[in-house]
């Protein structure tokens, strides 16, 4: 006899996964025989450079790196991503206490509220902003408070506006810059505001730095530890997956505050057992290796961001030009909701994008679109969205 299963109010209570729902949408269309350009989910196109690959085949193939790795990750990683840190940012964090692997950003993300958040806390969290902020909050019994991204603004938040109870309240504050999905950055003097904000709150600030070594026109974005006092309050998210193509990889490292690293390094090793060794030494490969890849990555890119905002300008798209990331946030059509928009472009043209509604309500009157595609496509995609009469 079957039993009654009833999901968690947890997990009833969420909505479909922003890109579960696009990918069903997407499995219709290609269903009914349609040719889809897929500018939805922001997936690299480009394989894993080669140099990574061979490691990873390389290390594979030994004995010792099928045991269990260490939970806060090998040494050698660890130090290869201060290493890395110092050359990129000249900021040094201590490998020991001051890093930790994670199994892609995204578990590191989720797994903060996990450390930090008790029943009630208040969490301030970008909108519209990364969906995994405001879940893992909401898993955890903290409340989530929205800090709406507005153009006008720069798509930066405005703290002082913050109210003051809330302020008091809150407990972990999220940014996200290069930033998904509105492909905005943010200066040094910003993030000198916010840990500033974090102090004078007593508020621990989380940076999610996915995006960051994805940017255009030379304007190299900062990491928040560059800030003087950043180290006290701070603790930032990196991934390899998209400076180095490596989103299947499921690797990515945290580094910042000794005290933040250790409480999320303590939820670690309570739920999960590390990341690959072998992954572990490709990922070595990658930091320590030839950043010619990362430098040809954004040319294409580059290429890529000019034909398709260049392309949306002209059948008259209101488009922002994309500082970093690989995505394109544009407003749509007068008139039109984003998810009317995002329906509308999917069944008359055969184009996935992506509501701007899906990372929160501040995302209404936008849609994301990505640059994961060849410029051949895009230019195709251009020529499709020409045809449509809004």
């Amino acid at each position: 006899m079957a039993i009654q299963i009833k999901k968690a109010a947890r997990i009833r209570q969420l909505p479909p996964y922003l890109f579960a729902e696009i990918d069903r949408l997407k499995k219709e269309a290609v269903a009914r025989g349609v040719d889809i350009i897929n500018l939805g989910v922001g997936d690299p196109d480009m394989p894993t450079p080669a140099h990574i690959v061979q490691e990873l085949s390389r290390a594979a193939a030994e004995p010792a790196n099928h045991r269990y790795p260490d939970y806060e990750g090998l040494e050698s990683f660890r130090r290869a991503v201060s290493g890395w840190v110092s050359r990129r940012f000249g900021v040094r964090v201590d490998p020991d206490t001051e890093t930790i692997s994670l199994i892609g950003s995204k578990e590191g993300i989720a797994n903060m509220a996990v450390a930090f958040i008790d029943p009630g806390d208040v969490v301030l969290v970008p909108d519209p902003g990364y969906p995994v902020y405001h879940v893992g909050t909401c898993f955890n019994g903290g409340v989530p408070y929205p800090m709406a991204l507005r153009r006008e603004n720069g798509f930066l938040p405005d703290l002082e506006a913050i109210p003051p109870d809330v302020a008091r309240r809150a407990k972990l504050l999220w940014l996200n810059y290069p930033n998904n999905p509105t492909a905005s950055a943010a200066s040094r003097e910003f993030f000198s505001d916010a840990v500033r904000f974090a102090e004078r709150h007593n508020i621990i600030m989380c940076h999610d730095a996915a995006y960051i070594d994805i940017y255009y026109d030379g304007l190299r974005p900062p990491s928040i530890l560059e800030v003087d006092g950043a180290r006290e309050v701070a603790i930032e998210f990196h991934s390899l997956s998209k400076t180095y193509n490596m989103t299947g990889w499921r690797v990515g490292f945290a580094v910042g505050n000794a005290e933040l690293i250790g409480g999320l390094g303590q939820v670690k090793t309570n739920v999960d057992s590390g990341v690959f060794k072998a992954v572990q030494k490709a990922a070595i490969a990658a930091l320590d290796g030839d950043q010619g890849v990362v430098e040809r990555l954004r040319a294409t890119y580059a290429e890529r961001r000019e034909v398709l905002v260049n392309g949306l300008r002209e059948i008259g798209f209101d488009c922002p030009l994309p500082a970093g990331t690989f995505y394109v946030w544009t407003a749509v059509p007068p008139g039109h909701t984003a998810s009317s928009t995002t329906k509308r472009i999917l069944e008359e043209t055969g184009i996935v994008t992506t509501p701007g509604t899906g990372f929160g309500a501040a995302g209404e009157g936008y849609i994301r679109l990505t640059l994961t595609s060849d410029t051949a496509r895009l230019a195709e995609a251009v020529e499709r969205l020409r045809l449509l009469r809004f």
